[in-house]
């Protein structure tokens, strides 16, 4: 049985953006430094709902042949000067320090 990555807990000042997936699904941005302006993070989460980056993908983070389900991607944004760590969970984007 594989283990499933479980998402990271948020921290006090993290900011919390929330709205509804293509598929009808809650889902959220979180700025978990505490920096961002949340009309900044609504824009982001209406972004990525548009692309459908929201709900369940297989990947192979790893690019071996294994593909598991709900696996986190990660990446980097800018937003304003400052460059982030995105990792998108299914129903989930996190913003950490990069």
């Amino acid at each position: 049985m594989s283990q499933h990555t479980s998402t990271p807990p948020l921290s006090e000042q993290a900011i919390v953006v929330e709205g509804t997936a293509h598929n009808g699904k809650p889902c959220r941005v979180v700025d978990n430094t505490g920096t961002l302006d949340r009309g900044d993070l609504a824009a982001l989460l209406d972004e990525l709902i548009e692309a459908r980056r929201f709900g369940l993908s297989g990947l192979s983070a790893t690019g071996g042949s294994t593909i598991r389900l709900g696996e986190p991607e990660f990446t980097h944004i800018q937003m304003g000067e400052n460059l982030y760590r995105l990792i998108l969970f299914p129903y989930e984007a996190r913003l950490e320090a990069f």
